[in-house]
C-alpha cells in the first residue's frame, strides 16, 4: 500500500488537507457523469447488449474474476460473448488488440492475458472500448462483456454490475485524492445490481473468491496439495489492488507467510522473486502472468474463481431477455 493509500480507509490531516481538491475532483467526475446523461456528449449504442463490471474504488475488489465467471456463465447459458478491457500498462502500438493465452502481459496488460486464459471467450483489448465492441459485434458476438468500464460513459450499457470489497467498503468515502473513490458513493443508485466481494449488505449480493488449487508457475501441469507447504513458512508475493486480502488467504488455509506486498499492476523483475533461501514462493494468478517468463521452479501459484450468489445469474439472464426484447421491437 502507497503513502497515500494509507490515509484514505480513515479520515486523516493528509485526508483533511487534500479536502479540497477531492470536492474539486468529485465535481469534475459528476459533471461529466450529467454530460453523457442528458446526451451532451456522444454515447455509441451497439446491436446488441452491454454488461459493465467495474467499481467506484481505486484498487482490487475482485472484479477480474467475477468477469472470468460472467464469460463462462453466459457461454454456457448459449451466448456468444466477448470481452473488451482497457489494456491498463499495456505498450502495445496498436489497438485493439485480440488476446490469446500466450499474449506477453506487457502488451496488453495482466488482466487481459487473464481473461483470455479463463473467459472462455474472445477478449480485445484497447483505450477505446467502443472500437474493440464493435470489432466484436463484427466477429459474431451477441452480447459484450466491458471489465472495469463503470467510468466509460462513451459506450452505452445495458446492465450495469458494481463490486464491492465488503471489508475495505468505500474506505474513508471520500474522492481522489484524499480517498479511494473514483466517483462517490451515490453513483452506487445508478448500477443495475450491486456485488459484494464477502459479506453483502443490503441490496448487495455476495461472492466469494474460492481457491481451487495450487499449480506450478513453470509447469502448470504440476499440481500440489496444500500440505506440500505446511512444512515452514511461504513467501507470499502479491501485486494486486488489495496484498493483504491474499495473504490473509493464505493463513486461512494453515500457512506461515512471509508477505512480499507490491503496488497494483507491479511490473515484476526476476531479482524481486529471490529471498535468498529455497522456501516457496507463492503468488496470484495475475502476478504469475507477469512473472512466468524468468519464474524459478520454486514458484507455485493459487487459483481461484468466483462463486457469486445464484441470483446473479438469475437476475443477469431475466435482464438480458428484457433488454433483447427491446432491442427487436425496436
Amino acid at each position: 500500500m502507497s503513502t497515500l493509500e494509507r490515509h484514505w480507509y480513515r479520515l486523516t490531516p493528509v485526508s483533511v488537507l487534500l479536502l479540497p481538491l477531492s470536492l474539486i475532483f468529485c465535481a469534475l467526475v459528476q459533471l461529466r457523469y450529467a454530460l453523457y446523461r442528458l446526451g451532451m456528449m456522444p454515447i455509441t449504442r451497439l446491436p446488441v447488449p452491454v454488461i459493465v463490471v467495474g467499481n467506484i474504488t481505486v484498487g482490487g475488489t475482485g472484479k477480474t474474476p467475477l468477469v472470468i465467471w460472467l464469460a463462462n456463465f453466459l457461454r454456457q447459458a448459449g451466448y456468444r460473448p466477448g470481452i473488451v478491457t482497457r489494456g491498463y500498462r499495456g505498450n502495445s502500438q496498436t489497438w485493439p488488440v485480440a488476446v490469446t493465452a500466450k499474449t506477453p502481459a506487457e502488451q496488453v496488460g495482466d488482466e487481459a492475458v487473464l481473461l483470455a486464459r479463463h473467459g472462455g471467450c474472445p477478449v480485445l483489448v484497447g483505450p477505446d472500448r467502443v472500437a474493440a465492441a464493435r470489432q466484436h459485434v463484427e466477429q459474431g458476438c451477441n452480447v459484450i462483456v466491458s471489465d472495469d468500464g463503470l467510468q466509460h460513459y462513451r459506450l452505452r450499457r445495458d446492465l450495469e454490475i458494481a463490486v464491492i470489497d465488503s471489508i475495505r467498503r468505500f474506505g474513508n468515502r471520500l474522492c481522489l485524492p484524499a480517498g479511494p473513490l473514483r466517483e462517490p458513493v451515490s453513483r452506487l443508485r445508478s448500477v443495475s445490481l450491486r456485488v459484494a466481494n464477502g459479506a453483502p449488505e443490503t441490496d448487495e449480493l455476495g461472492m466469494m473468491l474460492v481457491p481451487t488449487g495450487f499449480y506450478s508457475l513453470t509447469k502448470p501441469e504440476r499440481r500440489a496439495s496444500i500440505d506440500q507447504f505446511r512444512d515452514g513458512p511461504v513467501h507470499a508475493v502479491a501485486g494486486i489492488g488489495n496484498p493483504e486480502r491474499f495473504f490473509s488467504s493464505l493463513r486461512g488455509m494453515g500457512l506461515k507467510v512471509i508477505p512480499h506486498p507490491f503496488p497494483d499492476h507491479h511490473g515484476f523483475r526476476p531479482r524481486e522473486l529471490e529471498f535468498g533461501d529455497d522456501r516457496p514462493v507463492i503468488m496470484t494468478e495475475k502476478d504469475a502472468v507477469k512473472c512466468q517468463p524468468f519464474a524459478s521452479a520454486r514458484c507455485w501459484v493459487l487459483a481461484v474463481e468466483a462463486r457469486p450468489d445464484v441470483a446473479l445469474g438469475e437476475q443477469v439472464l431475466k435482464r438480458l431477455k428484457e433488454i433483447i426484447r427491446g432491442q427487436e421491437a425496436a
